[in-house]
């Protein structure tokens, strides 16, 4: 057995990352500290209710410890966080929670980490695993909107939104699934603003899981997985133009080019093709506490909505007011007769 003085290191976060690098620095023998803000796996505790892994359950564990198969082929959020605990106390980790960093500095030939409010750790190493997405990025579009604006970190479930027109900004994978949880919930219109259409892939392919095609086609070469995908699309979900889901022609091009993860279906494109979330063009700005897409299309509520209007429209109350010219969305006709006239 080695009588070498453990290194010690400090990991910051208590998330996957920092778990598994914690949990392997130590079978490797050394002494390890993880600072925690809040609790082990908060992050994901913190998500919204309906949020699963898109990556199946025996691809997905960290080293030495898988996630059980109690928690089914996609595992759901709860089922996450209890593994990452579960993880954490298997390891005999040394996870000290409600540990806020405040700062790294360097001391000597080591480091120092500034616990806001407790005691400062001395490290050899620092290992930082605090992710790149704790931080909400609310974009700072012109104007103010009128309604509700609630960011996805804070959004948990669709109760809240029952009965109510509800415009979802961004079409990534977070926004695609609140989107269909949100309609699901019985809000009265759902739409699904898009800037650039989304690459889309199945979650699995007749019980084969997406990730393993993806593992299998990345020593292939860049035109054949461009083929492969544009055809394993096409047959999943057919076209999705006239929808506002066009494909890319080169799918995994595109994914080299932007780096944006394709949305993985788990229901969005059936909701959809049935009407229960619309594709609109990305939000450009608020006018007058309305959202004005960047094709120049409108809002107007003045109640229930009862007809939709697509096409330019000019809308004038009694006094001559105009409400707005352009395209038009969600236009209520039987509401309090605000609107004297609507010229196609």
């Amino acid at each position: 057995m080695s009588t070498a003085t453990p290194t010690r290191i400090c990991v910051i976060g208590a998330g996957a990352a920092g778990l598994a690098s914690a949990a392997t620095l130590r079978r490797a023998g050394a002494e390890v500290t993880v600072l925690e803000r809040l609790k082990v796996g908060s992050a994901w505790a913190a998500r919204y209710d309906c949020l699963q892994l898109h990556t199946v359950r025996w691809l997905s564990g960290l080293p030495g410890y898988g996630i059980p198969r109690s928690s089914g082929k996609w595992p759901s959020r709860d089922a996450v966080v209890d593994y990452l605990r579960a993880y954490a106390t298997r390891n005999d980790l040394d996870v000290l929670t409600g540990a806020p960093v405040a700062r790294v500095d360097r001391e000597g030939d080591g480091w120092t980490v500034r616990v806001a409010g407790g005691e400062d750790v001395r490290a050899t190493r620092v290992v930082v695993a605090t992710g790149y997405s704790n931080v909400p990025y609310l974009p700072e579009w012109p104007g103010t909107f009128a309604g509700e604006l609630v960011h996805s970190s804070a959004y948990r479930h669709g109760g809240p939104y029952l009965g109510r027109r509800v415009l979802v900004v961004g079409a990534g994978n977070s926004g695609a699934e609140i989107a269909i949880d949100v309609a699901r919930a019985g809000a009265s219109e759902v739409l699904l603003a898009v800037k650039t259409a989304p690459g889309l892939i199945r979650r699995d392919t007749l019980g084969v899981p997406s990730q393993l095609l993806g593992i299998a086609s990345a020593r292939l070469p860049v035109g054949m997985v461009d083929r492969i995908a544009a055809t394993l699309r096409r047959a999943a979900f057919g076209d999705l133009s006239e929808l506002g889901l066009a494909a890319p022609d080169r799918p995994y091009s595109e994914f080299l080019r932007r780096r944006v993860i394709p949305i993985v279906d788990v229901g969005l494109v059936r909701a959809v093709k049935d009407g229960r979330v619309a594709v609109v063009a990305a939000l450009e700005r608020f006018d007058d506490g309305k959202p004005v897409l960047a094709d120049g299309c409108y809002f107007i509520g003045l109640g229930n909505v009862d007809m939709w209007y697509r096409g330019t429209l000019r809308v004038e109350s009694r006094d001559g007011q105009v409400f707005a010219s352009g395209d038009l969305y969600a236009f209520d006709l039987s509401s309090s007769g605000m609107a004297e006239q609507i010229v196609g």
